[in-house]
């Protein structure tokens, strides 16, 4: 189970097959007996069963050794089943397709489906694609089943009504209503976080379910709630539908997610960052702190630096569109990017990379320099890079910061022991000695853009000299 800041994060489910006409009861408060009727046949019960492996203590293992299996290799190492249950939607009746949710699959050694008409059916992973939390399980020797259509997520309106289907807490084919509460929620749960937030009530076990509007299509798949409690306290999250058929199709076609990737690091553009670079301070962009070697934006010649403001004619509000929009671009074709640089604006053209093959989660080491300085102006120490650590920062000389000293203007900044300083006001910084003449030429009241290298990744700060020093 996630959490969510010191929230948990569970799963719901809801959903429909056919297009069911919305009624009222004779008092006209609205019924929901009609699409609830629709969408349960196609909702399942998902059981999964895991072996996992306990290691006992040794010291344990003298004294409750003998309630275990010790004709085992290793006594120690005890494998149990572990069991758990969650929900999803048949979305293809004539191949057996269910969408559900990757965590409620991720590991699994043996599904069953469970069906409304209570029959229990063997499934198969077909693919997993952790990055949006979507799975599909193929059912086994499958028949006469019914399947939800995919709504569009694009048309739903805050304020719709909705319903949520699924097995809360154990208990099948539950239904439960809400409205849409909000669109296009980033809870930090992943990179394409883009979810519709709901008050249909979500619980434990509704995992992997969809969420459907009065017609009966499945418009999310549900796939978090945020809870103190454990339980639903009205703020629910799922996964647009536009956003999971196109996964759903990706992995029955391939069994994975294939994604596009331009081998950038990006930043949000805030206002102060927009003023430095000569934008108004309400311009919506994505700032590039990094372009790495031997990428797709590194052959078309972007640089740090540049802001990008649009993608194909969109304008770009912030690094969660960026990267989204970038995923979703054919791998190997080409995106026009709108750049900012050098006060004007510019076309660029990039042929998207394939993020499979790319994997950027490398560390940067520490190793030890005498070349060290004091800058006091600035409230922080700093010394040279070893040669070494100069290969580690991808070739560039920089300046290792030491310590920052409280309440003082790099703090202030967001500068951190261990940050490489590399660039101040777009000059470069090879020494300490160096760095120490930028600073002496800054003016009191000057704000000035360092960019910093932080574990491996390029970063764009402000800093502003304080007055009278």
């Amino acid at each position: 189970m996630r959490t969510l800041q010191r929230t948990t994060l569970l799963l719901s489910a809801a959903l429909l097959a056919a297009a069911p006409a919305f009624a009222e009861n004779a008092g006209g408060l609205p019924s929901f007996r009609d699409v609830a009727r629709a969408v349960r046949p196609a909702v399942v019960n998902l059981s999964v069963v895991k072996n996992v492996q306990a290691q006992m203590d040794p010291f344990m293992n003298q004294f409750f050794g003998r309630f275990f299996d010790q004709t085992q290799p290793n006594p120690q190492s005890q494998w149990f089943k572990q069991s758990s249950l969650g929900s999803g939607v048949i979305v293809d009746a004539k191949d057996g397709y269910v969408l559900t949710n990757n965590h409620v699959v991720d590991g699994a050694d043996a599904i069953t489906v469970k069906l409304a008409d209570k029959r229990e059916l063997p499934g198969v992973v077909v693919g997993r694609d952790p990055k949006t939390d979507l799975a599909v399980v193929r059912i086994k020797d499958a028949s006469n089943l019914t399947e939800a259509p995919f709504g569009d997520s694009d048309a739903i309106e805050v304020g719709d009504w909705v319903l949520a289907v699924g097995s809360p807490f154990g208990l099948e084919q539950t239904v439960s209503h809400g409205i849409i509460s909000a669109k296009g929620r980033v809870i930090g749960d992943g990179p394409y976080d883009d979810f519709l937030q709901t008050d249909a009530p979500i619980n434990p076990g509704n995992s992997g379910g969809p969420l459907v509007d009065l017609s009966g299509a499945v418009i999310g798949i549900n796939t978090a709630i945020s809870t103190q409690s454990g339980g639903s306290e009205g703020v629910g999250f799922a996964i647009p539908s536009n956003l999971a058929r196109q996964i759903y199709r990706e992995l029955v076609a391939k069994g994975k997610v294939v994604r596009g990737w331009l081998g950038v690091s990006i930043q949000d553009l805030d206002a102060s960052l927009a003023a430095r670079f000569g934008l108004a301070k309400d311009a919506q962009g994505v700032l590039v702190a990094d372009v790495m070697d031997q990428g797709p934006a590194k052959d078309a010649g972007l640089e740090s630096g540049d802001v990008i403001l649009a993608i194909d004619g969109k304008t770009v509000e912030g690094v969660s569109e960026l990267q989204r929009e970038v995923a979703a671009a054919p791998v190997g074709g080409e995106v026009q990017l709108k750049v900012w640089r050098d006060a004007r604006a510019r076309l660029i053209k990039v042929k998207v990379g394939d993020m499979g093959r790319f994997d950027n989660d490398s560390d940067e080491g520490q190793a030890a320099a005498d070349d060290s300085a004091s800058t006091p102006r600035l409230g922080l120490q700093v010394r040279a890079l070893a040669d070494d650590e100069v290969q580690q920062n991808d070739g560039e000389a920089g300046v290792v910061v030491t310590q920052v000293d409280a309440g003082s203007p790099a703090e202030d900044a967001g500068i951190q022991a261990g940050d490489v300083i590399v660039e101040l006001g777009r000059s470069h910084v090879a020494s300490p000695g160096q760095l120490e003449g930028l600073v002496r030429r800054l003016k009191a009241g000057d704000g000035v853009v360092l960019r910093v290298r932080r574990n491996g990744r390029s970063l764009y700060l402000t800093l502003q000299v304080p007055e009278g020093k």
